[in-house]
């Protein structure tokens, strides 16, 4: 097994010497700590000439950054005086373990200046210390960044499985055998075989493939490479051409130092260098300088193989469950591979499976299972195997509650609510074809509950709803009735829903109606009702009813109800028909007067002006001899007198009257009696009073000048009294004689 932090050192040895400056003012000490004790680095920096925070760096290794590595075991930490103007960094290793022993550095940067400084951590054992652990996955946790990342305890309800351990198998070189494989099979052996700090091994093995160029100093060199096991021992030997030359040994370029550990022998020309009990700190470069020439090697440290000692179980759990999927390894915090039917699982932040690594114990995190979480899942380490088969079923869906039919009103919300056991998607159908939400349409999940909303209700909603969750094969149905109460639409007519026709014209009255469903419609007249047959019928249509009359009679006028019902209720309504026609004739003239040409008639209105105000008369005459009868005015007559003119004195005549209203002209009169117009007889002449007595006057006149077509018939004689302004018959004896006949005036 490779230490993850043991890279090749030409990455600090290719920097520029020239751009690197002094920005440390203290720099981190080694140390040493007892196993679960706490220490503590720190390097300070002057930001006296910096105008901002200097970039500082913490590396286990030569490339192994630990600011992703920082939780419960590693924190950093800076702070600043602003007095002394002094950067202060900390890495504080927490209840330090075996494995963290190693070399670190620090190194801090700012704009084109660069510091860099190793430093090394030794732990030692203790009475109390735990077994030695991998440094390879010591930095390793799920969570990254967090403090408590790891250190959560995941109950172990699997069943147990057999562990597949690997079978003891030779030692094999991994040095030869990756400078032999072909570069894709690296990552293959890399983990095969244990190694962690693949990157780092792939460099030195990048370095070792040059050219060894010969070398004065020394006869023989050191191998390229060295392979031991973890608490064994090595050796590095090389052979002096000059015994005399000075000779020393360097770890990742720092000066070896005799001491327990570390043994140096000199046979002849030979230099040996022991290395004792090995770690995986000791998993580095090494070089040896005789004079101004170098030789180096590369050391590596080989951990014995991860064993599976809890392997999965096989489990059965329902869709939206929490998972947990655990084995036990022999190792704490060791590097374990996750495999889902054969393919690796990454501990992506994005990904939906969590890896959970708690010493020993290493632990796969389902959230929320799915259904297409059923497969084979399985852990491979080092040294052994395991595998499990999870099934995710859905849970027995339960209906809490089921959507209920419904009534609604047209125009009003329609609201559909439903709740099963389990919080699953699901989909609305209507009339089986699939409900999208719209902004008409809205639905709602939260929990266990959907909700289906309509805010305004149309017709067209009616029909056949139904939910159906996701992954069931289980539907929930309801029925929605859209009704809308009956209602007439009388805006057409007239005032008092009143309808005028002309008598023996056909009457179609159309009235629209609403509802939903559908309303009845009933017309009716009186207690009688109107049938869809006959001269008077009803007619229906789907958005309007129709009131027919053939050939409308006077009699027809009236009221006429009609009445609208379906379950939402009813709407009624009077209709007013009534019909009009021509009025009736007038009575027959009565003739007042007469005239030399000329007479006055008069007569009475007509008793039925017809539905119609009267508008005015025609008055016409004829001879009483004769059946032609003459128009006698083209303007109609508004009053009920009439003074015919232009007749021959004489002659009988006869007059008759017409009636006009809105609708026509009436049939005429029955004709007046007849008459004859006659001219005024003029006054008698030569009136003379001839004698006198105390009661009588005598009177002489002379018969009229002109005496009309009638002749005369006699003389009426009339006095008064002188004043009184009136006169008084004298005589009503009429007389044809002229004489002087005596009057008594008593």
């Amino acid at each position: 097994v490779w230490s993850l932090g043991e890279g090749a050192p030409e990455e600090s040895e290719k920097r520029d010497d020239a751009q690197r400056s002094t920005l440390f003012v203290e720099k981190p000490q080694s140390g040493t700590v007892s196993v679960g004790g706490n220490i503590t680095f720190i390097a300070k920096v002057e930001a006296k000439d910096l105008l901002r925070k200097p970039n500082v760096k913490w590396f286990k290794g030569k490339w192994m950054d630990l600011a992703s590595k920082a939780g419960k075991h590693l924190q950093l930490k800076e702070s600043f005086e602003r007095h002394t103007k002094i950067h202060t960094f900390e890495m504080q290793i927490i209840k330090a373990k075996e494995n963290y022993a190693g070399n670190y550095r620090c190194e801090v940067s700012y704009k084109d200046k660069f510091d860099s400084c190793s430093f090394d951590l030794e732990v030692t054992e203790s009475s109390q210390a735990a077994p030695s652990i991998d440094i390879r996955s010591a930095f390793k946790r799920s969570g990254e960044g967090q403090e408590d990342a790891g250190e959560l305890d995941f109950s172990g309800l699997l069943k147990r499985r057999e562990v597949k351990q690997q079978e003891e198998e030779p030692e094999v070189d991994v040095w030869d055998l990756l400078k032999n494989a072909n570069p894709s099979e690296y990552e293959k052996i890399a983990f095969q075989y244990g190694i962690t700090d693949l990157r780092g091994m792939l460099k030195r093995l990048k370095r070792m493939r040059r050219e060894v160029k010969k070398s004065a100093a020394f006869a023989k060199g050191l191998d390229p490479a060295y392979q031991v096991d973890k608490g064994g021992k090595v050796r590095f030997m090389v052979e002096l051409a000059d015994p005399t030359v000075e000779l020393k040994w360097y770890k990742n370029g720092q000066e070896i130092r005799p001491s327990a550990k570390y043994i140096f022998e000199h046979k002849g020309n030979q230099r040996i260098l022991f290395i004792n009990n090995c770690t995986m700190t000791d998993d580095a470069r090494y070089y040896v300088t005789a004079g101004d020439e170098k030789c180096s090697t590369e050391l590596f440290v080989r951990d014995p193989p991860i064993l599976v000692t809890k392997g999965l179980e096989d489990t059965s759990t329902y869709v939206g469950e929490r998972v947990e999927l655990s084995c036990e390894v022999s190792e704490d915090d060791a590097n374990v591979k996750w495999f889902r039917n054969g393919v690796e699982l990454s501990n992506d932040p994005k990904s939906r499976y969590r890896i959970k690594v708690e010493g020993k114990k290493h632990t796969l995190v389902i959230e929320e299972a799915a259904k297409n979480d059923t497969a084979t899942y399985s852990v491979m380490t080092t040294g052994g195997q395991s595998e499990a088969k999870l099934s995710v079923d859905l849970r027995p869906l339960k209906i809490s509650l089921a959507l209920e039919d419904q009534t609604v009103r047209l125009g009003q919300e329609i609201h559909l609510k439903c709740e099963i056991s389990e919080n699953v998607e699901g989909k609305w159908y209507k009339n089986g074809q699939l409900i999208e939400a719209s902004d008409r349409v809205k639905l709602y999940h939260k929990g266990r509950i959907h909700r289906f909303v309509i805010p305004v209700s149309a017709v067209d909603d009616e029909g056949e709803y139904m939910f159906v969750p996701d992954a069931y094969n289980i539907n929930i149905p309801c029925k929605v009735h859209i009704v809308d109460p009956p209602k007439l639409h009388l805006d057409g007519l007239g005032e008092n829903n009143t309808v005028t026709v002309v008598a023996g014209n056909k009457l179609r009255l159309e009235i629209p109606i609403t509802g939903e469903p559908p309303p009845k419609v009933f017309w009716s007249r009186g207690d009688k009702m109107v049938t869809d047959s006959g001269r008077i019928r009803a007619e229906t249509y789907p958005d309007s009813s129709c009131l027919v009359i053939d050939a409308a009679e006077r009699d027809d006028s009236g009221p006429f109800r009609i009445t609208l019902k379906n379950e939402a209720g009813e709407d009624t309504a009077l209709i007013n028909i009534k019909v009009v026609d021509v009025p009736d004739p007038p009575q027959a003239p009565n003739v007042t007067e007469v005239g030399e040409d000329w007479c006055i008639m008069t007569w009475e209105p007509p008793a039925n002006d017809g539905g119609s105000p009267i508008l005015g008369y025609f008055i016409e005459r004829k001879k009483k001899q004769s059946s032609r009868w003459m128009r006698l005015n083209f303007e109609l007559c508004k009053e009920t007198t009439f003074e015919p003119k232009k007749m021959i004195e004489g002659v009988a005549y006869e007059v008759r009257v017409f009636a006009v209203n809105a609708i026509g002209m009436s049939k005429p009169s029955m004709p007046s009696k007849s008459f004859v117009p006659l001219a005024v007889t003029s006054p008698p002449t030569l009136l003379a009073v001839d004698s006198v007595t105390d009661t009588s006057v005598t009177m002489k006149w002379r018969p009229p000048d002109q005496i009309g077509a009638a002749g005369l018939d006699g003389y009426v004689v009339e006095y008064c009294f002188e004043g009184n302004g009136f006169s008084q018959g004298i005589s009503t004896d009429l007389s044809e004689e002229l004489g002087e006949p005596p009057f008594n005036l008593e």
